[in-house]
């Protein structure tokens, strides 16, 4: 165990004195999730705005129970939501291209319109077809699929209600003029309703310093791990290696260096970035857990990197490879377990798709739901660890 703590205590002055690890494992994850999160944070802090113009050249008692109830039920309930009235279709038409045209000063602009025409109420009332319109902007998408769905539930609700009356007036009932818009004001026999849940989701700031911490703990770890490369390279692996030293103590000691160099990394960007970027990683217990859990499996899998690699310009190179994937596929940059398919699945298998997962469950619950993704992680490093070893041993068993 002795001569594995002085190896490792020897590598680590080392790379402290080159600076590489601070660069590496501090001041680029930092920087890049200061960036990312200022470009980033203020779009995902945006809230969804919309107006809607209203033509209604019916006035009738259907017409009005579509403007004051649903559009105007809906307005009340969703925040940036508000309906105006339009004079006409022509004004629709081209208060609708001025509210998608993002290059117009225009101030009486519209995100969709709907037109009730005339005769919507009585045709409706009397069982016949009637059509509500929809103006929307190819630019402002969003707003006219909105529009179009709430046209839609309306259609619906009529056309359910004018099957009632029908069954109705099949029983011998009577109907009169305002049985129908009567009927529609009645609250509906099932409801579905929302439970707030706890959110399983990281905010945009921890999210963007979560990512690009385990991006450069790969990184990182490596530069440890690629000492016994290094060794090899300049000459001196042979006089450890001739020296009353076990193999496993050499290997242990480049191992521990890794190790200490990728916890302090993530450590300091944990502290760092919650004081100078607002990020809320969680319950520092938990956080720890995942901390030394994911630390763990980077040793091991850029340990493998190491042992495949035959030189350490082959090691570097594999690292980037190795560390970029990873990232990508685990969700360091994006969602990609929000895109479903055959990516989700490949995403299980990279240690950071565990971790943020970890991160989240721990976000939402309690300490103890960081221990799956945490076993998970000490399994990464394993099985990564034991394939190191094999392949390191060559190295030093030459």
């Amino acid at each position: 165990m002795r001569p594995a703590l002085l190896i490792a205590g020897k590598d680590l002055r080392r790379r402290l004195r080159d600076r590489s690890a601070y660069i590496v494992g501090i001041i680029a994850p930092l920087g890049l999730a200061a960036i990312f999160s200022f470009v980033f944070n203020p779009i995902a802090s945006t809230h969804f705005t919309a107006t809607f113009g209203v033509v209604d050249q019916d006035g009738g008692e259907i017409a009005v129970a579509f403007t004051d109830q649903v559009l105007a039920g809906f307005a009340a309930g969703q925040e940036g939501i508000r309906i105006v009235r339009v004079g006409s279709v022509d004004e629709a038409r081209r208060r609708v291209e001025v509210g998608g045209d993002s290059l117009s000063n225009a101030g009486d602009g519209i995100s969709a319109a709907f037109v009730i025409p005339a005769g919507f109420s009585a045709a409706v009332q009397h069982g016949e077809a009637a059509t509500l319109e929809v103006i929307g902007s190819r630019t402002s998408w969003t707003s006219a699929s909105i529009a179009e769905a709430l046209a839609t539930r309306f259609a619906d609700e009529v056309t359910a209600v004018n099957l009632e009356i029908r069954t109705y007036q099949a029983f011998g009932g009577s109907i009169g003029p305002g049985t129908v818009a009567e009927a529609m004001g009645f609250p509906a026999p099932v409801t579905v309703g929302s439970v707030p849940a706890a959110t399983r989701r990281l905010d945009g700031a921890t999210s963007m310093t979560v990512g690009m911490a385990v991006l450069f703990l790969f990184y990182v770890t490596q530069l440890g791990v690629l000492g016994l490369l290094e060794e090899r390279h300049d000459g001196t692996l042979d006089r450890l290696l001739v020296a009353p030293i076990g193999r496993g103590s050499i290997l242990g000691g480049k191992a521990l260096v890794a190790y200490v160099l990728g916890v302090v990394s993530m450590t300091v960007l944990v502290v760092a970035s919650t004081y100078l970027l607002g990020a809320h990683w969680g319950n520092p217990i938990g956080v720890a857990i995942l901390v030394l859990t994911v630390t763990f499996s980077a040793v091991g899998i850029m340990a493998v990197v190491s042992g495949i690699a035959k030189t350490d310009e082959q090691a570097h190179a594999y690292t980037a490879i190795v560390a970029i994937a990873l990232a990508i596929l685990g969700g360091s940059f994006f969602p990609v377990a929000q895109v479903g398919g055959f990516l989700a699945v490949v995403s299980r298998l990279t240690p950071h798709a565990w971790f943020l997962q970890g991160l989240g469950d721990l976000a939402a619950g309690h300490i103890s739901d960081v221990l799956p993704a945490a076993g998970v992680l000490i399994a990464f490093g394993v099985t990564s660890g034991a394939l190191a070893w094999v392949l390191l041993r060559k190295v030093v068993n030459r």
